[in-house]
């Protein structure tokens, strides 16, 4: 066994010593020609490559990082050990969210608390109860407490069992309560809790639609980075919790949709412009809508990621498994900050290709000059296959202006990069290899 696969399988082994709850459990099935749960792969000449006889919480490639399990409990836990490392006091979170992904609207409105106040994740329960993954990361955070908000270490949201509660406080942590039922309400009162913490009240809202699912969620990644809290609209009526909340940013609200009318009519539209200024960011379908709001910016009021060149990071879901949009939000508040993208299970839509191919980066001389894109990957390979994978990694990967191949970089000449590599003895001829027609 060479040096690099050691290393490898001690790096591997290492991570599931931290998370010790996932050894037990792979998402991700075996699939025809290529698994990287239990990594047994077919090298060209059809011979096995060597097994690794483990599971694999987080795969990686050059450009990108999966998330590698589809429970959302165990991928908001990975998410969280990704981010929050809590090895000392720097970057152990100040409070944990806790809320249930079955009801996704409060959970989805919940994800404003992860960054302020908190500076944490939102970790998934049931109804009634908390899952011993849940349970286990809670004991390695030990969320600090926040001290804006009383020490509170732990915010549990929604209609839970006072089970949970009770749990939480068995492993010694402060809590506190936003109640649950009408989604509208609930919304209503993360916004109003917020501006109680932290004695703020954002101008700016994202309006969605409570029954669309699909077009809602992208917001969940901004909400996350910033203080701009979801409030919510059925397709053609306003809730009078919305409608309060709206009222108190004194008719000067900036309100951005999003969705196009056939999930927020035109009419809630003109009926929201009493509150204040009214945008529409939306695409025509969820992938397209998605990408909308990666590129939408508000010059005024710096709204929005405004993501139209290179050097970026993107979470990529499947819009199969929405609950994994929840889990992978914080990954929009710690790190390289990233919008979500959905996908599908085998390759990348239309749409949200020709989004990632628009901001693809090139150098003009060699690699090393960046900038980079990089993509967080969430869910196993039942929900996105390792072709997904390697399509991603594929279309983030740095390229030639002048679309030489990566063996023409690097002669310290000033034609360097610009002709492809014959494979003389400066180099082998890489171009006519998968992945390095750059």
């Amino acid at each position: 066994m060479n040096k690099t696969m050691k290393v490898g399988i001690v790096s591997v082994v290492t991570a599931l010593a931290l998370t010790g709850c996932f050894h037990a459990t792979d998402s991700s099935p075996q699939h025809e020609g290529h698994n990287m749960g239990n990594v047994e792969q077919q090298a060209g000449s059809g011979q096995s490559q060597p097994v690794l006889a483990v599971n694999m919480p987080w795969v990686g490639s050059k450009n990108t990082t999966r998330i590698n399990t589809s429970d959302p409990a165990e991928a908001a836990v990975l998410v969280s050990q990704t981010l929050w490392m809590a090895t000392g006091d720097e970057n152990r979170p100040g409070g944990v969210v806790l809320a249930n992904p079955d009801d996704w609207q409060t959970a989805l409105v919940s994800a404003n608390l992860i960054h302020h106040p908190n500076n944490g994740p939102v970790l998934f329960v049931d109804k009634d109860g908390i899952p011993e993954v849940t349970l286990n990361e809670l004991k390695r955070l030990k969320p600090a407490g926040v001290p804006m908000n009383n020490g509170i270490q732990v915010i549990l949201v929604g209609d839970l069992d006072p089970k949970v509660e009770e749990q939480v406080k068995e492993l010694g942590l402060k809590t506190d309560k936003i109640a649950g039922g009408n989604h509208a309400a609930v919304a209503k009162a993360v916004d109003a809790y917020y501006a109680h913490v932290t004695k703020e009240n954002p101008p700016s809202v994202i309006v969605g639609s409570m029954d669309s699912q699909e077009y809602t969620m992208p917001a969940v990644n901004w909400i996350a980075h910033m203080p701009e809290p979801l409030l919510y609209v059925t397709k053609d009526e306003i809730p009078q919790e919305t409608v309060d909340a709206l009222k108190t940013r004194g008719g000067k609200a900036n309100i951005y949709i999003l969705g196009p009318e056939s999930v927020v009519s035109a009419s809630v539209e003109t009926q929201l412009g009493q509150f204040g200024s009214v945008v529409r960011i939306a695409g025509k379908d969820p992938y397209e809508n998605a990408v909308a709001f990666a590129k939408y910016k508000d010059p005024v009021t710096d709204f929005g990621w405004g993501i139209t060149t290179p050097g970026h990071n993107f979470s990529f879901v499947s819009k199969d498994s929405p609950a994994l949009a929840l889990a992978a939000a914080p990954f929009s508040h710690l790190g390289k900050h990233a919008p979500m993208l959905w996908t599908d299970k085998d390759s990348m839509p239309e749409a949200v290709m020709s989004y990632v191919m628009s901001i693809q980066p090139k150098y003009k001389r060699t690699p090393a000059e960046g900038p980079y894109n990089h993509a967080w990957l969430t869910g196993g390979e039942d929900v996105l296959s390792a072709a997904a994978q390697g399509e991603i990694d594929a279309m983030l990967e740095i390229v030639s202006e002048s679309g030489a191949g990566h063996g023409g970089h690097g002669s310290g000449n000033a034609n360097a990069g610009t002709q492809p590599d014959t494979g003389g003895e400066n180099g082998h001829n890489m171009s006519s290899m998968p992945g390095m027609k750059h």
